[in-house]
């Protein structure tokens, strides 16, 4: 059976960057389970898994634009140090939940200076093109329920 829209796709993977680091993988772990087509994975990826099969290997370097987008400075901002209220100290690298008008967003602090605190609500792995060395663990047909739900139930997947 093939990688297709509304097949479910159980994957192991390592993903690294440029340079090599491993950012993610799945060693050690059950294989990621996922709805192919169902936006569940980044598209760049979820293209090149398309018409693989169970026992298939794929290696393939996503650019940034088909993984977690370009690097946006509009998403970056100062707000009071004193929006943090309730937090002893604030330091570079710390991760926030912040309301904005499209809802709940996670934002990071990239610097503390002068009672302000610039922090970024860019994903992470924004701007960063992603290496994926995949192998197709098994592609089998979606249950009614995973394709009502929009993702995978069961063994490496959601459970209700």
């Amino acid at each position: 059976m093939q990688v297709a829209k509304d097949k479910v796709v159980s994957i192991d993977y390592t993903l690294t960057d440029d340079g090599g680091s491993v950012l993610d993988t799945s060693k050690g772990r059950a294989p990621l389970a996922y709805l192919h087509g169902a936006g569940n994975i980044i598209p760049g990826l979820e293209k090149a898994l398309e018409g693989k099969q169970a026992g298939e290997q794929v290696s393939v370097r996503v650019p940034a634009a088909e993984a977690y987008g370009e690097w946006d400075e509009a998403l970056t901002q100062e707000v009071p140090l004193e929006m943090f209220q309730g937090v002893e100290q604030i330091e570079p690298g710390m991760r926030f939940q912040a309301q904005t008008s499209a809802g709940v967003q996670i934002v990071t602090v990239t610097k503390v200076e002068n009672g302000q605190v610039t922090v970024d609500g860019n994903h992470p792995l924004a701007g960063k093109p992603l290496n994926f060395d995949v192998n197709v663990i098994d592609v089998r047909d979606a249950t009614a329920e995973e394709l009502a739900h929009g993702h995978v139930h069961g063994p490496g997947g959601h459970d209700h």
